[in-house]
């Protein structure tokens, strides 16, 4: 019975954590005006106040790029940025991609990969699966 007890909070916790780092949808292909480039370009969005989950998806995500593609991100062919949705002068940006919430986003050309879903459910639980995850997705784009 005690165990039945203290599962309910413990439920009740978790689900608050996922519903404040809950991903939001992006629109494929948002951009298609622009010219097809050969720079891939990985976004983290996130909000100024963020969650251990939250951090984890941006330490993640930039050491995956790093230490699968040590010489694209040194010359610029595979680039890294974190945005924050709630500093100014980010506005364009984020209109322009179409993004409403944290987003982890990877855009090559007129292409996108949306990676939120399993870099929120893998960050810290399976850090080594969001990698694979990173790196599928650029060499599909």
């Amino acid at each position: 019975m005690k165990n039945k007890s203290l599962l309910f909070p413990f439920l009740m916790i978790f689900f608050g954590l996922m519903v404040s780092c809950t991903a939001q949808t992006v629109v494929e292909n948002a951009g298609e005006e622009e010219t097809l480039s050969e720079k891939t370009e990985v976004f983290y969005f996130h909000n100024t106040r963020r969650c251990a989950t939250c951090q984890a998806v941006e330490d993640v995500s930039q050491k995956a790029l790093l230490e699968l593609y040590p010489e694209k991100m040194k010359s610029g062919e595979i680039t890294f940025l974190s945005v924050d949705l709630e500093e100014k002068g980010n506005e364009a940006l984020i209109e322009k991609l179409k993004i409403s919430g944290q987003t982890l986003l990877i855009v090559k050309g007129d292409r996108q990969e949306n990676l939120t879903n399993t870099a929120f459910m893998h960050a810290r639980s399976n850090p080594e699966k969001l990698k694979k995850a990173i790196q599928e997705s650029i060499e599909n784009l």
